[in-house]
């Protein structure tokens, strides 16, 4: 099945067929493909079961109950349930900056403030940023070495998407805290991914964090809830964070759906994350021996990595489908051309949708994705 799009109307059939295919099949991607309503019915049931009345602009039993929670769980005094990522970050490296008296901070050149929020901390909230580092390491503290300006405020993520998911090793991690400490720099984790990271260390969550000044993490990716964020720190960093939230609009009437849903998934989430991990390592040593696939890193740090297919952007798709009505298998949404010519690359979270598929049967998958269809 090799799509073509010419024309319209053509087009149009094409995307038609191409979702009725994905639709049918098993998805590896994440944690599968819940219909909105089956998450809200669980949510309904969830807020039933456990008496939950609204909060009101973010006042209220449901949300400060859940946030004391994730503090105890990260080692922080105080945490702030905050609609978007991309606010609490920013509202992060403002609060540092501005009590460094330095709107300057720095952070890893893929960074998400870099790289996928058109620059909002320059254009919203008057910063600049030096990028720290290689895009194709995480950051170190022999990074931070060749930064000689003065910085108001350190930003790293753990780990880094888009190298594949690695993380630093445990040493490594600890030396950039040290070395962040010793110069007088406020440093902040993006921990976008940070539930990700528990099970490579061996260590708890309070123990990855301890060091950092403030952190935010996700409800929305590996968790799997609606939108929703939160960012952590001392009491009287969380109480600036709170102005700053409201003063760029972001503190709603109500965040009750987003904080239940996130409070319902985050324990059954957490205990699968060991599992997912497990599950990331066996799908890479299965893969290994697959001549035109690679797996970025080749030992997962995470249960997020990188696939690289040996094929032209155009020809994985086609071949996608062909797997799509062979096995029933969907193995990706997009892909992208690859650095070397002749190939093509995707991101891969492992989650709950990948567990419920044999190896053997991703691995035939994979075959045939880079025997058939288009060679």
């Amino acid at each position: 099945m090799v799509l073509r799009m010419t024309d319209p109307q053509q087009r149009d059939g094409t995307l038609a067929q191409r979702k009725a295919l994905r639709a049918g099949c098993r998805r590896v991607q994440g944690h599968g493909a819940e219909r909105p309503a089956d998450h809200l019915e669980r949510l309904v049931a969830w807020c039933r079961e456990h008496d939950i009345d609204y909060d009101c602009y973010g006042s209220g039993a449901l949300i400060e109950d859940f946030e004391s929670k994730v503090a105890d769980l990260l080692g922080f005094p105080a945490a702030r349930f905050v609609p978007s990522g991309k606010v609490a970050q920013n509202v992060a490296m403002r609060v540092w900056c501005e009590r460094a008296k330095l709107l300057h901070f720095g952070m890893h050149p893929t960074s998400h403030l870099e790289h996928h929020e058109a620059r909002a901390y320059a254009h919203l909230w008057g910063m600049r940023a030096t990028l720290v580092g290689p895009s194709s390491s995480p950051m170190l503290a022999e990074h931070l070495q060749t930064v000689h300006e003065p910085l108001g405020a350190l930003l790293t993520e753990l780990p880094i998407r888009e190298a594949g998911g690695l993380l630093p090793t445990w040493e490594q991690l600890e030396d950039l805290k040290r070395a962040t400490k010793d110069r007088g720099i406020r440093f902040h984790l993006d921990g976008a991914r940070l539930w990700e990271c528990a099970a490579h260390y061996g260590k708890s969550y309070a123990e990855i964090c301890a060091g950092f000044d403030s952190v935010y993490v996700s409800f929305y990716k590996g968790i799997g809830a609606l939108s929703g964020s939160m960012l952590l720190g001392p009491e009287d960093f969380i109480a600036e964070a709170a102005i700053w939230q409201r003063r760029c609009g972001a503190v709603l009437f109500t965040l009750l759906p987003n904080v239940a849903s996130a409070a319902m998934l985050l324990d059954e989430r957490l205990a699968r994350m060991g599992a997912y991990y497990d599950r990331t390592c066996a799908i890479a040593r299965a893969l290994e021996g697959i001549n035109g696939v690679r797996v970025l890193p080749r030992e997962p740090h995470t249960n997020l990595v990188h696939i690289f297919v040996e094929r032209e952007e155009s020809d994985a798709h086609a071949a996608r489908d062909r797997v799509a009505m062979e096995h029933g298998v969907w193995l990706f949404d997009r892909i992208h051309s690859a650095d070397v010519p002749g190939w093509s690359r995707y991101e891969w979270y492992v989650g709950e949708a990948a567990c419920a598929i044999e190896i053997d049967e991703l691995r035939e998958c994979f075959e045939l994705l880079v025997t058939g269809a288009g060679h």
